[in-house]
């Protein structure tokens, strides 16, 4: 298992154009993949899931990816949130 901590920076947080775009990103590897913040937990293949997280501008994520691909599928996440401005 892998993880990372990101801080958001966008100021709208994570809403629908970037959840899907991690979503899509998400379910290309076979590693389950799972947004923290603070109690909240979602599954990151899920646009719903990373949107009902209500993660804003400021707010810390742990990225925790486990699978046979977890090396690959973190750091695509990690690209596509960067890519997006998220982080």
């Amino acid at each position: 298992m892998k993880s990372i901590n990101v801080t958001i920076i966008d100021p709208i947080g994570i809403h629908a154009r970037p959840a899907s775009m991690i979503s899509s990103t998400a379910a290309k590897f076979q590693s389950s993949v799972t947004f923290k913040n603070g109690e909240k937990s979602a599954n990151a293949k899920s646009v719903i899931n990373l949107m009902a997280l209500s993660a804003k501008q400021g707010n810390s994520i742990e990225i925790a990816v486990d699978g046979a691909d977890e090396d690959a599928a973190i750091e695509a996440i990690k690209k596509v949130m960067e890519e997006e401005k998220l982080i």
